[in-house]
């Protein structure tokens, strides 16, 4: 009876310890919050909304873009380049922090003449700023990286 109570003694006070290592070892540091302000540059490329193959050729086009922190995850940015002619949007945007990213998502009404209403998700880390977006008649995707002025910053330099 004896031998029994110790065994299972030592059998529950392993297992405890194995529980703690276990909770230990798995114990993540929380991820630093990328830096997502600042001056972003690349390319948007619209998609064929069918889902067909174009006709007609879809270039990347300039995209640069500015993101300023807010409150309560709430981002402003202005995004400017050329689609025919030069414009200028600027719009709030939801972000959440997921690892070593912010994730974000969007809905604004650019207007009858830009393509009304559209949803967007994106992506940014501490380097790149990629995202989605689509409307009723308007697919495509941008990717952005820190414009060079801003990877300066970062540095230290």
């Amino acid at each position: 009876m004896r031998i029994t109570l110790a065994l299972t003694s030592a059998a529950l006070a392993l297992c405890g310890a194995m529980s703690v290592a276990r909770a230990q070892d798995g114990a993540k540091p929380a991820a630093k919050t990328p830096n997502v302000a600042g001056k972003w540059t690349g390319t948007w490329t619209p998609q064929d909304p069918s889902g067909q193959p174009s006709k007609y050729p879809l270039a990347a086009m300039k995209l640069d873009c500015e993101v300023a922190a807010g409150k309560d995850g709430v981002y402003s940015a202005v995004f400017e380049g050329e689609c025919g002619r030069p414009y200028k949007y600027k719009i709030k945007m939801d972000g959440r922090q997921a690892g070593p990213a912010v994730l974000f998502k969007g809905t604004t009404d650019l207007g009858p003449m830009d393509g009304g209403v559209y949803d967007w998700i994106g992506r940014a880390s501490d380097k790149v700023f990629t995202g989605f977006y689509t409307s009723a008649g308007h697919v495509g995707v941008f990717k952005l990286e820190r414009a060079k002025s801003e990877l300066e910053v970062l540095k230290g330099k």
